[in-house]
């Protein structure tokens, strides 16, 4: 709004000195007509006043000028009206856009609520898979025990050592494969 404002000072100027441009030479000559009628016996100054038409001209000229000066405030109001408008649209349009961020963002995070309730789920689901599986292998011989551990994955076979308890994992110890054995140890030295 305060563009347009600036906007419509600097044209109201640019119509006042083109007025004065314009204009003031007409009336300048007018007065010097004016003058020499004074000067002139008033039977000449009529004579010449009605010859010459001098103050005709300037009278439409300024008639002129102001219809000029009237056209440029239409169109000048035409397009603040236009600018006007289509600021309302732009500010419909960008609350409808802020409006669907809104819904977007919301909808991410009940998305991401799910997604980590579903993880915790399977999380839980997994180590009370795990649990189980130690209450099994602590009931069964070590050595079976053992062949059952190392036929696991090793990312699998590793937590389930790890949820032992050091006596278990020491009856187990001769009979599981020694590398993963290692590996375990060392994960446990490591504080992992």
């Amino acid at each position: 709004m305060i563009k347009n404002k600036k906007l419509l000072t600097a044209l109201l100027l640019m119509g006042s000195l083109l007025l004065a441009l314009y204009a003031l030479p007409a009336v300048f000559a007018t007065a010097a007509v004016q003058n020499e009628a004074a000067a002139k016996s008033p039977a000449e100054a009529e004579r010449e006043s009605s010859s010459s038409g001098q103050p005709i001209n300037a009278t439409r000229a300024a008639r002129e000028e102001k219809a000029l000066q009237d056209a440029r405030r239409q169109q000048l109001a035409d397009k603040e009206a236009a600018l006007a408008a289509k600021e309302q649209e732009l500010k419909k349009l960008s609350d409808k856009l802020e409006a669907q961020v809104k819904a977007l963002e919301d909808s991410k995070k009940r998305l991401d609520d799910t997604l980590k309730a579903q993880s915790e789920a399977q999380k839980k689901m997994r180590d009370e898979k795990i649990t189980k599986m130690v209450k099994l292998f602590k009931t069964i011989k070590s050595e079976q025990a053992a062949k059952m551990i190392d036929s696991l994955k090793e990312d699998m076979a590793l937590a389930l050592l790890s949820r032992m308890d050091m006596k278990s994992v020491a009856k187990l110890a001769p009979f599981i494969s020694q590398p993963r054995l290692l590996k375990w140890v060392n994960e446990n030295m490591q504080g992992r």
